[in-house]
């Protein structure tokens, strides 16, 4: 079981990536750098590629609407270069309200995009010369719809390595099934160990069955948050506020795939509640009313015996890498949580 962590960079880039080198010591195997609406993750995993050592560096994640496959196959081979081999390629379709409302871009046909995307990275890390022609994407450009002069390219630099992993942010059916088929690693939100077979099972068990024998066994990425003491109670309501955020108001009443996947785990008169209350703007209300259960169940909180039966679980459900955040408030809190972290685990 690999651990690692999603950077939390709002209060000062510079100063987190300093938490980082002390988390590599601590044994944090994965630090991943989320993009969302705030800095372009790449930046800071260039800078984080110059200040750690060993530590792999991970994009958590870079949708794929905005930048064109062969910028994101570029991009993923020059951080894999500075990084000496160490970076993993983490995409994602990220939903409607990022992609139209922040970039002012379609929001369309998410699963093809993110295929011909995948299929394109691997042409150019292989340094082929470069001619696909896809529903989404055709390369080069045809006559027709530029000025005639595209021709077929390949990169100029020979990257570290010729098949950089790439893990997939995914949560429906279809798109966990495609991922089960073409990724390297799986990062679905809020799993539950109990629960995710149920939910995605059928899902995995499609892609796997039509998985190139070239791919090794895909990769399985959690986040659960992090919090090991015995009044791990009082940490539970901490966590209540995001699962709202997300099954209450990330997208729209009817097209919420958070909310979605709560239900299916069993919890869809609650799931329907917090979203009533978090779009109604009773925000406090709708992380009240998330249950202990489901909070408990998809994060490790709990006493150290506690938080070991779950990470058993995680295990037993498949989870290779967790990527934790830490419930505390200072650096030197979140290194001592990683390293007692890192001993349970082993």
């Amino acid at each position: 079981m690999r651990i690692g962590m999603m950077l939390n960079y709002a209060g000062g880039f510079r100063e987190t990536a300093a938490e980082v080198g002390e988390l590599e010591k601590a044994g944090l195997d994965i630090i991943i750098v989320p993009e969302a609406y705030s800095f372009d993750a790449v930046s800071q995993l260039g800078y984080l590629a110059a200040s750690t050592s060993t530590i792999t560096i991970a994009s958590g994640i870079l949708q794929i609407y905005t930048r064109t496959p062969s910028l994101t196959a570029m991009t993923a081979a020059g951080l894999d270069y500075v990084s000496d081999g160490r970076f993993v390629l983490g995409i994602g379709a990220s939903g409607p309200q990022v992609i139209e409302g922040f970039h002012g871009v379609p929001y369309d046909a998410p699963l093809r995009r993110t295929r011909e995307l995948v299929e394109i990275c691997r042409m150019v890390w292989r340094r082929e010369r470069l001619e696909y022609d896809g529903r989404s994407y055709q390369i080069p450009l045809p006559a027709e719809k530029g000025t005639g002069l595209g021709k077929p390219l390949k990169l100029i630099n020979h990257p570290v390595r010729d098949s950089i992993p790439i893990v997939i942010a995914a949560l429906g059916p279809q798109s966990v099934r495609q991922t089960a088929e073409i990724a390297d690693g799986w990062m679905p939100m809020f799993f539950h160990p109990e629960r995710a077979a149920d939910v995605w099972g059928d899902s995995i068990a499609a892609g796997t069955a039509k998985r190139d024998p070239a791919l090794a066994a895909l990769e399985v990425f959690a986040s659960p948050a992090l919090y090991i003491g015995d009044d791990a109670d009082a940490l539970l309501p901490l966590v209540k506020p995001q699962i709202a955020l997300y099954v209450g108001g990330m997208g729209a009443r009817d097209k919420n795939f958070y909310n979605d996947l709560v239900s299916m785990y069993g919890f869809e008169k609650e799931a329907a509640l917090i979203q009533d209350l978090y779009l109604d703007g009773r925000k406090d209300e709708a992380a009240a009313a998330v249950p202990d259960e489901l909070a408990k169940a998809i994060n490790l909180i709990g006493s150290p015996a506690e938080v070991a039966e779950r990470v058993a679980a995680f295990a037993e459900a498949g989870v290779t890498t967790l990527a934790v955040t830490p419930l505390a408030k200072t650096s030197e809190q979140r290194i001592r949580l990683v390293g007692g972290f890192r001993a349970l685990v082993g």
